[in-house]
């Protein structure tokens, strides 16, 4: 059996995460799993999964409605006789459903999360219906993210399963914690708060600098630790030092196995504005770690 998972790319993210692991916990020699990006770049983690001999292919979608990404698509699919096309978010689900037809590729399409603030349009109300029904399963990663196909995206409750994020737990790291903390230039007493993610304003890391530094004006002995990278971070960094609290701030920047970073953690910070369910949050939990999150989808 072969399957195509159709994503926007793999950069680091939840979405990203899950069909990483989908992939390396498959057993290659009954299903042959391969990637398709409609954006680009094509990130760390698609490098990495290239690494491992995983094909990926990419085609940067145009502005507008790009017909020519459903061509390309659909000559993938018949090329390499796909039988599983597995959508992932809502875009990727468009382009692939409407690739897969006059095909005899069968369509799952996942919901991992959602934009903020949620919206929805007659376009949709329209089309999503008769995507559907070229559809063979749907699935939402949240009870949250299942209410928020209904209510926004015109898709019937009872077609979507919902099936949780689940991870493999983590070990504790074999990594002397108080020398990766020595390394980072964090006061061997302090409290670590910290976080893992992309830095996105979905996200909403602006705020969690913003509620730290309040917080270290009682408590100076607190350290906030900014495991990611991305768009945000000049604007994450230029608020650091406009609040005075650069010496109590670590950006490490992208690391491809940030485990260790984790387990140096004391707490875990979650400031998303939307989210399906975290995996990050449930490597923190399968820690023990203590972690505050917003009250966002499905991480309550």
């Amino acid at each position: 059996m072969k399957v195509l998972h159709i994503t926007y790319d793999m950069r680091i993210g939840g979405t990203e995460m899950v069909i990483k692991n989908i992939i390396e916990g498959n057993d290659h020699s009954d299903i042959n799993m391969s990637i398709y990006c409609i954006e680009a770049p094509l990130g760390p983690w698609g490098e990495t999964l290239k690494q491992q001999g995983i094909e990926i292919t990419s085609t940067p979608r145009q502005p507008g409605f790009d017909r020519r990404l459903i061509k390309a698509i659909r000559q993938h699919i018949k090329q390499h006789n796909i039988d599983i096309v597995h959508c992932h978010q809502y875009t990727p689900w468009v382009y692939g459903t409407l690739a897969a037809l006059m095909t005899s590729a069968r369509v799952i399409f996942t919901e991992h999360g959602r934009f903020y603030p949620d919206s929805s349009s007659w376009k949709r109300r329209i089309i999503n219906p008769l995507l559907c029904m070229a559809t063979h399963a749907i699935t939402a990663i949240s009870e949250a993210t299942r209410q928020a196909l209904t209510e926004y995206e015109f898709i019937p409750t009872q077609k979507i399963a919902v099936i949780y994020n689940g991870i493999a737990p983590l070990q504790p790291a074999s990594t002397n914690t108080d020398a990766l903390r020595a390394s980072l230039g964090i006061a061997e007493n302090a409290l670590i708060f910290g976080t893992i993610a992309r830095f996105d304003p979905i996200k909403n890391q602006l705020m969690m600098i913003r509620a730290f530094a309040k917080a270290r004006a009682s408590h100076a002995a607190i350290h906030l630790l900014l495991v990611g990278d991305g768009e945000e971070r000049e604007r994450l960094e230029a608020e650091v030092k406009r609040l005075g609290i650069s010496a109590s701030v670590t950006f490490t920047g992208y690391i491809p196995n940030p485990a260790e970073m984790l387990a140096a953690m004391d707490i875990f910070l979650l400031s998303s504005l939307s989210e399906g369910t975290s995996m990050t949050l449930l490597e923190a939990m399968s820690l023990s770690k203590p972690c505050i999150v917003t009250h966002a989808g499905g991480n309550p």
